[in-house]
């Protein structure tokens, strides 16, 4: 705990470096830290002209239930300002009055306690610090399948309430980029940041499944491999856990975002990462990936058809940071091709593919996953019934 929330004081105070006057910031935290991480929020904020606006209440009720205690079934979120000059759109986040307070207001109403007629806002009431916002589940369209993935519509109600359009929402860990899309959905600004590729992987195909591959190419990615110089220095990482960031950046890349990552600790048995492709109704076909950043030679291809066979894996395909020799595309063609029924095409059972290939030349992932398949199929279908017959 305490290196975490040394961690965290670093952050906290940087991020209240850049905060502009008149931002807000808001840190969600569980009840088993939030009343350390206050007082860290009051040392940075409170003592350098800023206020303490609230502590939100996220309340939920999916998930499981202990039977030896009260179910916890809630989230903190702190609301620091940096000044006294900040800025608060009341009317954005207003919710609709209850229907027993709909019912119960008779205009012109006075009462022991009022000194003017009683009113209801016609934008609705002040939200109070309490939430009531259902996680994202399974069952909603927004579902990612991201351990801390947050609700958009929570997120809604803070960007709405604290900026405006054209203003830049910062979110220092992203995950699954839920505060990226809403901010996008709303017309703000938006920098996310996260220390694994395999949330912006996420994130990039949230981005383009919501709001068009026009967004996504406009988005500027800084901290991965934009040249060999920086794939190298990435691969060559000392420390485990920086350099697994290398295959998953690789796998990633070159599948444009569809492949899955082995996160599997200790041997991954030969696999960094699995796609799948489909071959017909209800059924699909494993593509194995397997990055290398050392030395590769024809026993590379062997081991690959060796754990190809276990896996039971039709296609196979390396990516490696060295370029290929002869006797590595010999034992590859040696595998042969597997024949895509639906498609009437024919894929190389292993491909071969460098660092340097993804990077300067582009190359991507030619193989159709997925729903991709089924619409080339219908596609082609289609076509040959609308040709003539003769």
């Amino acid at each position: 705990m305490l290196a975490y929330l040394v961690s965290m004081t670093l952050r906290i105070t940087e991020i209240q470096r850049v905060l502009k006057p008149s931002g807000s910031f808001f840190l969600h935290c569980d009840p088993t830290s939030s009343h350390y991480l206050k007082l860290v929020m009051d040392a940075v904020f409170c003592a350098n002209g800023g206020d303490f606006q609230n502590e939100i209440v996220w309340c939920y009720t999916s998930g499981g239930k202990s039977k030896y205690r009260y179910a916890r079934k809630h989230d903190v979120i702190f609301f620091y300002t940096k000044s006294p000059n900040y800025f608060f759109d009341d009317i954005a986040i207003r919710v609709p009055y209850s229907e027993k307070t709909l019912a119960n207001y008779k205009p012109g109403l006075k009462g022991s306690s009022y000194t003017s007629d009683v009113t209801l806002n016609e934008h609705g009431k002040m939200p109070e610090d309490y939430w009531n916002i259902a996680i994202a589940s399974k069952s909603t369209k927004e579902y990612m399948g991201y351990p801390t993935q947050k609700p958009e519509s929570l997120l809604e109600r803070i960007i709405k309430g604290s900026s405006k359009e054209g203003d830049i929402v910062l979110d220092a860990y992203c995950g699954c980029g839920t505060s990226i899309a809403v901010s996008q959905r709303l017309n703000r600004q938006w920098i996310g940041i996260d220390i694994t590729y395999q949330s912006i992987s996420v994130i990039l195909k949230r981005i383009e499944e919501h709001f068009g591959k026009d967004v996504v190419d406009g988005i500027i990615l800084n901290g991965i491999p934009q040249d060999m110089a920086s794939a190298e220095a990435l691969a060559h990482k000392k420390d485990d856990y920086v350099r697994k960031e290398f295959e998953k950046w690789a796998v990633l890349t070159y599948s444009n975002n569809r492949a899955i990552i082995n996160d599997k600790k200790g041997a991954d048995k030969g696999i960094d990462g699995i796609a799948y492709f489909v071959i017909g109704k209800d059924q699909s076909e494993p593509v194995l990936f397997q990055v290398k950043s050392g030395k590769v030679n024809r026993a590379t291809i062997a081991t690959l058809r060796g754990d190809m066979a276990r896996e039971k894996t039709k296609i196979g395909i390396l990516i490696t940071l060295e370029d290929s020799t002869k006797p590595m595309r010999d034992e590859a063609s040696a595998a042969g091709s597997y024949h895509h029924e639906l498609l009437q095409r024919d894929y190389d059972c292993i491909q071969i593919v460098t660092i340097k290939e993804i990077i300067e030349g582009g190359k991507r992932l030619e193989l159709p996953l997925g729903i991709e398949v089924l619409k080339d199929a219908e596609d082609k279908s289609q076509a040959e019934a609308q040709s003539p017959l003769f």
